[in-house]
């Protein structure tokens, strides 16, 4: 069944996938034409891996199971090599606590090579770029909450910790402070803290990151991704809706000036969706962004954000200080929830997006129309 579209400008849906029934789709990765899902929890399922040769008619070739009392909800693929997060869910027991390494020359046939055991409640957010080192939020044993971790991946079947990152400060009451994860831009990372704000870090050497600024903005809470633009010395930073429906919070996406990373300073924030979307039921706020990877579709300008109930969006940072909406895409609430949910966004070098909602829609391709595909052809790196 084709999926209803609530409203659509300059994106148009082009295929869809409930992923065998079990549509609480999270993280979406693609290597050659298959594309790897990894799940939120609540169906059990794990990781999906689709066959999008044509992404009109996504076809599902496998799916992986959690493991008990866990969620495997993050994937990252460089080097011909996928990583897979294992954390505990919602207070599973006994649950499962790492991160598994799979070899993925044969895109279709991945190979489970290694595995990452960091005990605690596991792994949450990773980062993958290839090389030697990925790097990842962690509740390692012995702690309550997430702290960043850099880890060894000379040799994959056997990653190591090679670093660790801890904010040394107290929390304020009512406030929240765990690493989610960084970007990397050279020798400098950005790092999202949660109510902490954003922390950047000198990785020159990355066994010995060092904090030398952190920033926090109003409205503020949850930072969530810190997305630089190099070349135009900005940082995009999305703070996580967490709750849901009237009386939530405002969350926004911050636009930062890092021209000087040790005294980065807000510039501007991107426009809330017009509508009522506060109202509605389940989440309104930003969550992920499209994070320019090699590979994929690279712009300094347009930035795409999903928005959970309000769908995801699309904005032009040609005058970073005053971001402007350019497009959006939301479907109709699928069935069996209140509100759409979308949750994580991939775009392809050609201007396709993917796009996953985390409770039951699944996954959408979504193709830009002929005004959009003209400005991402404009504002491509």
């Amino acid at each position: 069944m084709t999926p209803r579209v609530e409203s659509a400008h300059g994106l148009r849906l082009t295929g869809h996938s409930d992923l065998g029934g079990r549509g609480d789709g999270m993280q979406v990765m693609r290597h050659g034409d298959a594309l790897y899902v990894g799940h939120f929890g609540i169906t059990g399922m794990g990781t999906s891996m689709l066959d999008v040769a044509d992404p009109t008619r996504p076809r599902l070739v496998d799916q992986w199971p959690a493991p008990s009392g866990s969620h495997t909800h993050k994937v990252q693929v460089a080097d011909d090599l996928l990583l897979v997060n294992q954390e505990q869910f919602r207070g599973g027991d006994p649950y499962t606590a790492g991160m598994l390494v799979f070899d993925v020359s044969d895109p279709f046939a991945p190979r489970r090579i290694g595995r990452f055991d960091c005990g605690g409640a596991g792994v949450h957010r990773i980062v993958w770029t290839g090389g030697r080192y990925a790097h990842a939020s962690v509740t390692p044993a012995g702690f309550a909450d997430r702290i960043w971790m850099v880890i060894d991946m000379s040799d994959p079947e056997r990653p190591v910790e090679a670093a660790r990152f801890v904010l040394d400060e107290p929390e304020p009451d009512g406030e929240r402070y765990a690493a989610h994860h960084a970007l990397v831009d050279g020798d400098i990372a950005y790092l999202g803290y949660c109510d902490a704000g954003m922390i950047v870090l000198d990785v020159s050497d990355f066994t010995r990151p060092r904090a030398i600024a952190r920033l926090t903005w109003e409205p503020g809470g949850e930072t969530h991704t810190c997305l630089p633009l190099p070349g135009r010395k900005l940082v995009v930073a999305t703070d996580e809706q967490l709750q849901d429906g009237p009386g939530s919070p405002t969350r926004l996406v911050t636009v930062i000036d890092v021209a000087d990373p040790s005294q980065p300073r807000v510039l501007g924030a991107c426009p809330e969706p017009e509508g009522d979307f506060r109202n509605r039921p389940l989440r309104f706020g930003p969550h992920n962004l499209h994070e320019n990877r090699t590979g994929s579709y690279r712009s300094e300008r347009v930035v795409f954000v999903t928005y959970f109930n309000a769908g995801v969006r699309v904005y032009d940072l040609a005058d970073p200080a005053q971001p402007v909406e350019v497009a959006h895409w939301l479907p109709g609430a699928p069935e069996g929830q209140p509100a759409p949910q979308l949750n994580d966004v991939y775009v392809e070098e050609s201007g396709l997006v993917w796009v996953t909602d985390r409770i039951g829609g699944g996954l959408y391709a979504l193709e830009p129309e002929a005004e959009l595909a003209a400005l991402l052809r404009e504002a491509a790196l």
